[in-house]
């Protein structure tokens, strides 16, 4: 098929444009193949669905995603070319004219010669059509399955039951058994254990007080290495004394960044560390018998930190997320020291790790409600779809045949405290729950209402209440695209919030009296984390177009957007007399800094007790309260006052944080203050037979 500059072939599966090859997932081709063969008619959703997912129940953002993937790879809609038409509610439309062609326009003719009897060929596919046929209705007929059936069917069940939460599961080599960690639901001291497939019998390798992460298998199966606050370990993998391997300089007490790789000749371990407290954190190799560190990364000025790091079955090649804020890609870097490649950009690779395929060939990743494989020759992921479901970590056997997986069953709530100033004082209490997750909040310009961010539909929307938790109003439906960070617009009529509706992360509007939201961003860029200016004018927001993290704004209307910051930028807020713009800067660099809106330099304002490093901070008149990231299981919530320049304690949490998702606000009028954290959390491991 031949259309504008582009040439398709259906049989070599190539897409051109002017001789040049362009990439599109396989899923992409066949849905733009299914347009070209019905060009100039309207294709219902129903029709496309039955012709590139016919034996699969898929949602209908798969469609609109891959329809996004063909209009970007088209250029559709730039110099006024149109290729594919919209139909609201219906379907699309292949508009530009369409021309078959031979599939090789300058091939030369070619002589075929004679058979010397023109019956032989024939003869010869009757017979192997009658072979074939006979050795299907043997298979249905003896063993009473049809062919399809021949393969295993994936199955899915509970690998642990234990009460409160299982993590970080690691396959033997010989993948029949299993280590992981295990925390019980009174906040028990978590622990490595390994756990025999088929056999209920838990065999515990660890008892020290400090919390043990990512213990992970040695290639002959005898040791299990694993991080815990401050080092590198070491332990047999059938019990034994454990022995520090290395020092290594964690981010949290937690330890949860600091995966584990081994090489395949068990010799080196693949960690996250750095060199100094002012060095970004990066990608190394740690000697198992001596400790001997090699530095393989260094992320450039303002992109964050690398992490997960995962070493291919054939040893050559490293792959690891690099991450600022809540954007991120992952990337190969050759073990031997180089240039890391990059692989493909995913906003989502902060806290979920990888896995490669046996051959290494491909990378295996968590996205959503499913997985995603990746071809290390490049290219746009493509979905998994033998396994569904919310995933908060996973492991795949040395064998390629079964996976691990973390479900999780986390319970996110927001609360309310009234602040010092406020009369009569209360006590901490929940004011919005459900068994799902709750945050982003922020109250109304008045104080009337709260607008959050929850799941509590089954997919993130952004919602609405009153200020006391009730009379909640779902705002948006994309039923299965992440949303997050809603903020009130000043006049209260209007939402702002960033979204994962159309392929890239961007920023929507919508009113406060629901119906269709308003895309502001349209770029290939990761936008998100919206504000308001004082005015309305503006939405400030966190991009990465520019090539690294930085805080651009734009008119409210719609328009081309102005960079703001040039020396990183993340979260971000106007001070509430309009003249400053306070922001952080990601996780890697603690702080809380300022510009003046109408332009100049960059200010540090606070960096006592790493404020800043958490998505839980808040500008005030007097000052600026946050959540420190000090104490993670345990945090304060704390006042710095722009009088005294002094920092005092507010409240002291019962509960963690959750790391990745924003949620503190202070009411206009400074009687109280809300905030999100984690009530239960709680996890199982699964286990997937046959995964393909």
């Amino acid at each position: 098929y031949e259309f504008g500059p582009f040439r398709l072939d259906a049989q070599e599966r190539l897409l051109q444009r002017d001789g040049v090859m362009i990439s599109l997932t396989p899923k992409a081709f066949d849905l733009l193949l299914a347009l070209l063969e019905r060009p100039g008619r309207l294709v219902d959703k129903e029709e496309l669905f039955q012709a590139v997912w016919p034996d699969t129940i898929v949602e209908e953002s798969n469609l609109s995603s891959n329809i996004a993937l063909i209009r970007k790879a088209l250029s559709d809609g730039t110099n006024s070319e149109r290729y594919i038409e919209t139909v609201p509610k219906r379907g699309y439309r292949f508009v530009a004219a369409v021309r078959e062609a031979p599939r090789s326009s300058n091939a030369a003719p070619v002589e075929v010669a004679r058979p010397r009897n023109r019956f032989r060929p024939l003869v010869l596919i009757i017979l192997v059509s009658g072979l074939l046929l006979i050795g299907y209705y043997a298979t249905v007929r003896w063993f009473g399955a049809s062919v399809s059936n021949i393969l295993p069917v994936t199955t899915t069940t509970p690998f642990t039951t234990l009460p409160g939460s299982e993590q970080d599961p690691s396959f033997a080599p010989d993948g029949n058994s299993i280590a992981f960690t295990w925390e019980g639901e009174q906040g028990d001291n978590t622990d490595i254990y390994v756990k025999q497939i088929g056999n209920e019998s838990v065999l515990r390798l660890t008892t020290d007080p400090a919390t043990e992460h990512w213990p992970r298998w040695s290639p002959d199966g005898r040791h299990i290495a694993f991080t815990r606050q401050g080092g590198l370990y070491l332990i047999p993998s059938l019990g034994g004394a454990e022995r520090r391997i290395a020092k290594l300089d964690n981010l949290y007490p937690t330890d949860w960044a600091s995966s584990v790789s081994w090489t395949p000749d068990g010799e080196w371990l693949a960690v996250m560390d750095r060199g100094s407290p002012e060095e970004p954190f990066g990608i190394w190799l740690v000697a198992r018998e001596t400790g001997e560190k090699r530095k393989l990364t260094t992320p450039p000025a303002l992109t964050g930190s690398d992490r997960f790091p995962t070493i291919s079955p054939d040893g050559r090649t490293i792959a690891f997320a690099r991450t600022s804020g809540g954007m991120g890609r992952r990337y190969l870097v050759p073990i031997a020291g180089g240039e890391p490649r990059l692989l493909h950009s995913d906003p989502f690779v902060f806290g979920v790790s990888l896995a490669w395929s046996p051959d290494s060939r491909s990378i295996l990743f968590p996205r959503g409600d499913g997985f995603w494989r990746v071809s290390v020759a490049g290219g746009d992921p493509e979905r998994v779809e033998t396994v569904r479901g919310e995933i908060n970590g996973f492991a795949l056997s040395p064998q390629g045949n079964r996976l691990a997986l973390v479900r999780p069953f986390n319970d996110q709530n927001i609360w309310r405290i009234s602040l010092p100033n406020a009369a009569p004082p209360s006590l901490p209490k929940r004011l919005i729950a459900s068994t799902r997750l709750e945050t982003s909040q922020q109250y109304s310009p008045d104080g009337s209402k709260i607008v959050f961010a929850s799941d509590r539909s089954g997919s993130w929307e952004i919602w609405m209440c009153n200020s006391e938790g009730q009379n909640l109003v779902q705002l948006t439906s994309f039923k299965g695209s992440f949303c997050g960070s809603p903020r009130w617009s000043p006049d209260a009529r209007q939402i702002v919030f960033d979204s994962r509706a159309e392929g890239s992360v961007d920023i929507y509007v919508i009113s406060v009296d629901g119906g269709k939201p308003r895309r502001l961003t349209n770029e290939p860029s990761e936008d998100n984390v919206p504000s308001w200016s004082l005015d309305g004018n503006w939405v400030y927001f966190c991009s990465d177009r520019s090539g690294s993290q930085q805080i651009w704004k734009m008119p409210a209307t719609g328009g081309p957007a102005v960079q703001v910051t040039r020396q990183g930028g993340f979260d971000n807020t106007e001070s509430p007399d309009g003249k400053f713009l306070y922001y952080a800067k990601g996780r890697s660099i603690p702080g809380i800094w300022r510009t003046p809106v109408a332009g100049g330099d960059e200010t540090l304002v606070l960096d006592q007790h790493r404020a800043g490093e958490l998505r839980f901070w808040a500008v005030t008149e007097q000052g600026i309260y946050f959540a420190s990231a000090e104490r993670p299981e345990h945090p304060l919530i704390e006042f710095y006052s722009f009088a005294t320049n002094k920092v005092t304690t507010v409240a002291t949490l019962e509960k963690g944080l959750h790391r990745t998702t924003s949620g503190l606000a202070v009411s206009p009028d400074g009687r109280s203050l809300i905030w999100s954290q984690i009530d239960q959390v709680s996890s199982d491991i699964m286990l997937v037979e046959h995964f393909r």
